[in-house]
């Protein structure tokens, strides 16, 4: 356990207290960080069919004397011969804490079938299935009160806005076993998007026709009715390439009442007007059936986790969703140093939800984005200029109508029209100081509004319109330090409007009185990728004012309001070492015992809150160990155990009263990948541990508060896959 002194601490405390004395009191601030980086060669220009975005947006130093790269366009960074190589340099650019995640370090060794199967090893990223996909989604303590859907990370898919434009958010839409590889950007590192939340932004990026072994068919099978079907197609013909991926899964799930099935399917249309200009279209489809089992008490998910709440199973309750989504992306390279990229998108969604009423929600998103990315020499120094603006409207037809036995429809009880309006203007300065060593700043302003018309009301419900101008600037310095080994340090603000969520019991607290949340975060680390070593690593400290938490509650709902001061910090470790290499083969392709690690300590607290003082913040834990071992034979053969681990209870709400259980999960997986077949069998949890996977939020609990959603019991899977 840390001290209490850490809570007060700098990130470059808190580094010093890990290393040196963690009984040492004294507070520090952040220091100014001096760094240089190694030199790298000039890049290679090109050619004209295989333009990246990738290589535009490269944070790679230009020597002083050698004119800037020239600049490629292209919509896709999947026209490379290595997208994800070339994905990383992009996000590395960033002076703050960014990761990409390969599909084939997740999808073709186990199950996936949540956004917590892909981002596991990542550090900082809380994710917790409840049932389904449903996830309870957090970094760095964003969206900590939120116990349904997702606030506080803004999502995309292929760089196009996956949230509503009033922030909400919904996993069972995302299908990570389709992706390419997912980019995850902590907190304001994910200015590139114009995005500005206090957890950032999660960018899932599909294939193009373009890419090899594009074409493939997977099949995975398992415990608790688990099925799942993908298959993927794509080619190109001259300047015109496509891809399409289809997926059906289904489940009849660990718990009582919680069976799913869900229809996605994704494509994309390329085609390369001329050299200079190439255009994408982008689709996407979601067809979701999904029960809800509900949650339950404490002493309910630890000594019975299979049984539903009654209610849930009287009533019928679920959460279904139909929704396509359309987009294009063009981009123009104007002279050697210059891109413009630009787009627009819809969304039509349907949320079709029989709980406590029946809600019959109906979402039209749409936007457009525009951003312009200048990469020259200026007096013989690089500078990389990148300036954009986002538009992101939506309307909501909210109906709710009495939810009768079986999920029936009862009478209307309340009609709303709600519209959610969102227009940001951003820009970034990266100026190499020295050929490895780059400035960084940037602003970012958002205009949003959030406006409701009512219709039919009832008790609670009531009409309002709030307007919010938000500036939120940033500074950094990035140092490349070696090959393949980066430092940066930033100080940033983040800024974030409420959705219609909060302040959901409109008779305590209307929408209308909500506050946005602002955050000033500062952040030291580093990340490297060697032959035998890869790290990511970081140290936050973010002080929150007007954060969006569960104050009081009323109905035994928490109802979402502003609290006066709060502090999230903490540490994050992520990475992986070969610890034994060359044990029964040896030469240029030995193999070797890999160790992959994602170890998360968090502490958040109300900073002399009138009310809780200097509680704990609930909803997450102080230590998250994520870990495996798995031997990989250069013929393909991969075996090894693997480990989730929660060793200190969290508390379920802001009085600090109710605790969930700490647990320990042993999992294991073995299989075989080729070039063109891979097969694996997985199993998870196998010592059968009942423990609690996800919890809701409230202001003070009880014994017999139902907050808590059980963990799957033991479970084993089995798929192979196909590319060619």
């Amino acid at each position: 356990m840390f001290s209490p002194y850490w809570r007060h601490a700098t990130p470059i405390a808190m580094l010093a207290a890990l290393i040196a004395a963690p009984e040492a009191r004294a507070q520090q601030s952040l220091p100014t960080v001096t760094v240089e980086a190694q030199r790298q060669p000039k890049p290679v220009r090109a050619p004209r069919t295989q333009r990246s975005e990738r290589d535009r947006v490269t944070v790679r130093p230009v020597p002083r004397a050698t004119p800037a790269a020239p600049v490629r366009s292209g919509t896709s960074p999947l026209q490379e011969a290595a997208p994800v190589a070339a994905a990383r340099r992009v996000v590395e650019s960033a002076p703050g804490a960014t990761q990409v995640v390969a599909a084939e370090s997740y999808r073709d060794t186990g199950r996936v079938s949540t956004i917590k199967d892909a981002l596991e090893y990542v550090a900082g990223v809380f994710a917790q299935p409840k049932w389904g996909e449903d996830t309870r989604l957090s970094i760095r303590g964003s969206g900590l009160s939120r116990n349904f859907h997702l606030r506080g990370t803004q999502l995309y898919l292929d760089g196009v806005p996956f949230n509503t434009a009033d922030g909400y958010g919904d996993f069972q839409e995302i299908d990570p076993g389709s992706y390419r590889f997912i980019e995850v950007y902590k907190g304001a590192n994910a200015l590139r998007f114009g995005a500005n939340s206090l957890g950032g932004a999660i960018n899932f990026v599909t294939p193009t026709g373009r890419e090899a072994n594009v074409n493939s068919a997977s099949v995975d099978a398992g415990s608790f009715g688990f099925f799942r079907f993908n298959a993927t197609a794509g080619g190109a013909q001259g300047p015109l390439d496509a891809f399409v991926s289809g997926t059906y899964q289904q489940q009849e799930g660990f718990r009582q009442h919680s069976s799913g099935q869900s229809e996605r399917g994704s494509a994309n249309i390329g085609y390369q007007i001329n050299e200079d200009v190439e255009t994408r279209f982008y689709f996407n489809a979601n067809h979701i059936r999904q029960r809800i089992p509900g949650s339950v008490t404490r002493t309910a998910a630890l000594t019975n986790p299979e049984v539903a709440v009654p209610a849930n199973v009287i009533n019928d309750q679920q959460r279904n969703i139909d929704s396509v989504r359309i987009a294009n992306k063009t981009t123009w390279r104007i002279g050697e140093a210059t891109t413009l990229e630009f787009g627009l998108f819809g969304v039509d969604r349907h949320l079709m939800h029989p709980i406590f009423q029946w809600l019959d929600y109906k979402y039209i998103d749409y936007g457009g984005f525009a951003r312009v990315v200048d990469d020259r020499l200026i007096g013989g120094f690089r500078n990389r200029l990148t300036v954009g603006a986002n538009v992101h409207n939506g309307d909501i037809d909210a109906d709710q109508y009495a939810n009768l036995p079986g999920a029936q429809k009862g009478a209307l009880l309340s009609r709303t029209k709600d519209f959610a309006g969102n227009t940001s203007f951003y820009a970034e300065n990266a100026f190499y100081v020295l050929p490895t060593v780059a400035i960084v700043a940037g602003t970012q302003f958002l205009h949003a509004v959030r406006e409701r018309q009512v219709i039919v009301a009832q008790p609670g419900t009531i009409p309002g319109r709030q307007e919010f101008d938000l500036w939120s600037p940033k500074i950094g310095v990035l140092w490349e330090a070696a090959p393949g080994v980066q430092a940066f340090a930033n100080i940033s603000r983040s800024a974030e409007a409420p959705s219609f969520g909060e302040g959901a019991n409109a008779q305590a607290i209307p929408f209308t009185s909500i506050r946005p949340q602002r955050a000033t975060t500062y952040e030291i680390g580093t990340r490297g990728r060697l032959e035998d070593y890869r790290w990511d690593v970081a140290l936050y400290r973010a002080e929150i004012r007007d954060e969006l938490l569960c104050l009081f509650s009323s109905f035994g709902n928490c109802n979402v309001t502003n609290a006066n001061r709060t502090v999230h910090q903490g540490v994050e470790i992520a990475g992986g070492a070969a610890i034994l290499k060359s044990i029964f083969a040896h030469g240029a392709q030995p193999d070797r015992v890999w160790l992959n690690l994602a170890y998360t300590y968090n502490d958040f607290y109300f900073d002399r809150d009138a009310t809780f003082g200097n509680n704990v913040l609930p909803g997450a834990p102080h230590h998250f160990v994520r870990a495996e071992l798995l031997y990989r034979h250069p013929n393909g053969f991969f075996i090894g155990p693997n480990i989730e681990w929660v060793p200190e209870a969290y508390f379920v709400d802001s009085a600090n009263t109710l605790k969930t259980d700490p647990y320990a999960l042993v999992g294991a997986k073995m299989g075989v990948e080729t070039k063109h077949l891979t097969f694996y069998v997985e199993g998870r949890n196998l010592a059968n541990k009942a423990y609690i996977s996800s919890a809701s939020i409230i202001d003070k609990a009880n014994p017999n508060s139902p907050l808590f959603e059980p963990g799957n019991g033991r479970a084993i899977y089995a798929g192979m896959r196909a590319k060619w």
